[in-house]
């Protein structure tokens, strides 16, 4: 069972030939209102991974509310964890280029309401499988992360939008997960100098944590270091059409593969792949791939 803490979205999707620069305004053709928020791309990607997965986070008491759980809902993720605040649902503001790069800009709305006791009245087992980013409170989060320690949960945190994360705050993640930026932020965060090498900044926080650390490498796959071993996955071979999601995705299916016993090797090349697979479609929760599509893709 996998339960995510985190943030919940309504994607306000806008194509453009390119991305616009500081004061520049660039003319897309249309947009679309597309579900997303970390945390709910995360739970639906553990969820179509082949993993039950329970939602815990805040929407508001608005229009956009129902559109933003529209595929948690349709999907099976189980939402008796979310609630209603009020401040207005979370929204992203996303372009994306021709290329399929994208540049976001997020409001939290109720994303800043949501608090650890939430867990704590959603997470009766003993175990599982926790799964957390930095679209929430950070307070909240380093609460929830002992609290399930407390509970012999697996903790799996993906730092997005990146930042400075304490040693107690590593001590309590089991698996932290950083894209090539990332990763550097969050070591230099952490007082480790290792230049522009986002493999040893990896490597480096993994020996400051005592625990794993895996960086997402775009087209070149996954790294992983720690007391686990050392792993690579790889990336598929894929037309971009969007790569927005497909840092989630890859997060959703690595603790979906862990939930399921797969070995940490086998779980990264799960994942790796499922992140290749979301940049072909469009969109951000519908990119989403299903378990045979990983299945087949591995």
């Amino acid at each position: 069972m996998i339960i995510v803490f985190g943030s919940i979205n309504l994607d306000i999707v806008t194509r453009v030939p390119r991305l616009p620069g500081p004061g520049e305004t660039v003319k897309g053709d249309a947009y679309k209102l597309i579900p997303g928020g970390k945390g709910a791309n995360q739970a639906l990607a553990a969820k179509r991974a082949g993993s039950e997965t329970a939602m815990v986070g805040a929407v508001g008491d608005d229009a956009f509310a129902a559109l933003a759980l529209e595929f948690l809902q349709a999907g099976g993720v189980d939402l008796s964890g979310v609630a209603r605040v009020s401040e207005p649902t979370g929204i992203a503001s996303i372009n994306v280029d021709d290329s399929g790069e994208n540049a976001i800009a997020v409001a939290g709305g109720a994303n800043t309401m949501v608090v650890s006791a939430q867990f704590d009245e959603n997470s009766p087992q003993d175990s599982g499988f926790l799964l957390t980013q930095n679209e929430v409170p950070e307070g909240e989060v380093l609460r929830v992360h002992a609290k399930a320690k407390a509970k012999n949960f697996v903790t799996l945190h993906n730092a997005a939008p990146a930042g400075p994360l304490s040693d107690s705050a590593l001590a309590n993640i089991d698996w932290l997960i950083v894209n090539e930026t990332e990763a550097l932020i969050v070591a230099e965060g952490a007082g480790i100098r290792v230049g522009e090498d986002p493999k040893a900044a990896a490597k480096a926080l993994a020996v400051k944590s005592g625990n794993n650390v895996i960086v997402t490498l775009g087209p070149e796959g996954a790294y992983s270091y720690g007391v686990a071993g050392e792993h690579y996955g790889a990336s598929l071979p894929v037309d971009v059409k969007d790569t927005t999601a497909a840092g989630d995705t890859f997060t959703g299916a690595f603790a979906a593969a862990l939930d399921q016993g797969f070995e940490v090797g086998e779980a990264l090349a799960r994942a790796a792949a499922a992140g290749s697979l979301a940049c072909t479609i469009f969109g951000a929760q519908p990119s989403i791939p299903e378990k045979a599509a990983i299945d087949a893709a591995v």
